[in-house]
């Protein structure tokens, strides 16, 4: 086992036992969109621990050398991104920022932080930093943002993943292309959550179900949603 394999073992097992990841399908949760899903994701709570958000800042930079990212900047998403941003970027010794989910109404008016008296990047290329992505839409929206700020965006790094379609198909219809590299999935943390006992392997069956119709789960399984 490698060093990257071993630290995703560990960060997983960390997930699940800090609730980053929380695991229920007989009580599952109902998301902001009234369906109710066998997931909850809260990557906050890795900010409790400082050794995992050490952890977290070495996965990313493995990746990094894994797939040759040489960044000149590391940006984070608002707000949950900001730590993790900020903590790979202190252990490169770069420049961070922060991008805002939409242009302040007021001041200066700034979507992207950090950047200090320049009006954008100057063709610099930038790192995202993700805690977590779902559809895709907010960080395709990060990308697309740097960009206008004359940025070079060609990779995304996040935490966590539910690995589904939309995401793929939201990054693969970016032009230029922008890669998305994640350190945990969704499969990858039920399989861990089995082998420590978190779940059952009854209950397992049930959750790799979620991610092949997420929005009719709840339903298929008896919680109708609120909407």
């Amino acid at each position: 086992m490698n060093s990257l394999d071993q630290g995703k073992q560990m960060l997983a097992e960390i997930a699940l036992k800090l609730g980053a990841v929380r695991l229920s399908v007989q009580k599952p949760f109902l998301w902001a969109s009234g369906y109710y899903m066998p997931i909850y994701n809260d990557n906050r709570s890795f900010l409790a621990l400082p050794e995992a958000r050490k952890l977290i800042a070495s996965l990313f930079e493995q990746i990094m050398k894994d797939h040759g990212l040489k960044p000149a900047i590391i940006a984070g998403t608002a707000t949950a991104g900001i730590a993790h941003a900020t903590t790979l970027a202190d252990r490169l010794g770069l420049p961070t920022c922060y991008v805002r989910s939409a242009s302040k109404d007021h001041g200066l008016g700034n979507q992207i932080e950090g950047l200090g008296l320049a009006k954008g990047f100057d063709k610099a290329e930038v790192l995202l930093i993700e805690d977590l992505v779902s559809t895709g839409k907010s960080s395709i929206a990060a990308v697309n943002a740097i960009r206008d700020a004359d940025g070079l965006c060609s990779c995304c790094l996040s935490i966590f993943t539910y690995g589904l379609p939309a995401a793929q198909a939201a990054f693969d219809a970016l032009d230029p292309g922008c890669q998305c590299f994640s350190i945990l999935d969704y499969d990858y943390v039920i399989d861990r959550a089995v082998r420590t006992h978190y779940i059952s392997e009854e209950d397992c069956k049930l959750l790799r179900t979620w991610r092949l119709d997420p929005f009719s789960w709840g339903l298929n399984n008896g919680f109708e949603p609120r909407l």
